[in-house]
C-alpha cells in the first residue's frame, strides 16, 4: 500500500517562499508520476505540478510557472515543491499524489488513487 506524507506548509507573507515535502513509501515507483495539487475553500482541487519519478517529464500549471519548482530525492523517496514569490491567491491546502498515469491524465485529480493528507499554505498580503 502506498503512503504519502506531506509537510512544510505554513503562513508566509506575499513574496516569500516555502518548500513542501512529500515522503512516498510502500512500493517502488519506476515510471509512476508524483504530482502536487491544491484546493482553496469552495474551489475544486487543481493541478499545480507533476514529475515522473525519474524526473524525465515535468509539467506546471500556468499560474505557477516560473515561481514553483518540483523536484525529488530518490534516495529519500521524497518529492519537493519549492514555492517562491508566493501570492495570496496561492493560499490553499496542498496535496501530494502518486500513481501510474497517462501523459494527458496527469493534470486531473481523478487519475490518482494515492494521496497525502494535505498541508495548509497561507499567504498573507
Amino acid at each position: 500500500q502506498v503512503q504519502l506524507v506531506e509537510s512544510g506548509g505554513g503562513l508566509v507573507q506575499a513574496g516569500g517562499s516555502l518548500r513542501l515535502s512529500c515522503v512516498v513509501s510502500g512500493r517502488t515507483f519506476g515510471t509512476w508520476t508524483t504530482a502536487w495539487f491544491r484546493q482553496a475553500p469552495v474551489k475544486e482541487r487543481e493541478f499545480v505540478a507533476a514529475s515522473t519519478w525519474n524526473g524525465g517529464t515535468i509539467r506546471y500549471a500556468d499560474s505557477v510557472k516560473g515561481r514553483f519548482a518540483i523536484s525529488r530525492d530518490n534516495t529519500k523517496n521524497t518529492v519537493y515543491l519549492q514555492m517562491n514569490s508566493l501570492k495570496p491567491e496561492d493560499t490553499a491546502v496542498y496535496y501530494c499524489a502518486a500513481d501510474l498515469v497517462t501523459n494527458t491524465g496527469r493534470y486531473s485529480p481523478i487519475a490518482y488513487k494515492n494521496w497525502g493528507q494535505g498541508t495548509q499554505v497561507t499567504v498573507s498580503s
